[in-house]
């Protein structure tokens, strides 16, 4: 079964899980804001594929904005921004798709059929 940190007030997550619904795919539903990816569980998630770091940023996120990440994320170090992404869930790129040995960040339609269609045919 899949893992899938979302947010409710968020309309990609609505939009991502409704797709899940309507393929008939498994999954569960973790609350990103309650019960975020820890520094351990987001290290293992950035070793599972081939996303750059910046990749799991919410880059379009209030707080994002307001820490001025932009600027200070190419300054930082990798050590930095896991202990960083740690902090707070609404700093993670959501939704955030967990599967046996990959992982996808944000909902593109096109990426999640391949890879979860995929998943269900091996």
């Amino acid at each position: 079964m899949f893992q899938v940190y979302c947010y409710s007030k968020c309309t990609t997550c609505k939009k991502a899980l409704r797709w899940l619904d309507e393929k008939g795919i498994d999954y569960a539903a973790i609350d990103i804001k309650e019960d975020h990816p820890d520094e351990e569980s987001i290290r293992r998630y950035y070793s599972m594929g081939s996303l750059p770091l910046k990749r799991f940023f919410n880059t379009s996120g209030k707080l994002y904005r307001e820490m001025e990440l932009s600027k200070r994320l190419p300054e930082m170090g990798e050590d930095e921004q896991f202990a960083l992404l740690a902090t707070d869930g609404m700093l993670v790129k959501r939704p955030l798709l967990v599967g046996d040995g990959f992982v996808l960040a944000g909902f593109k339609e096109n990426e999640w059929e391949e890879k979860l269609l995929k998943e269900r045919e091996g």
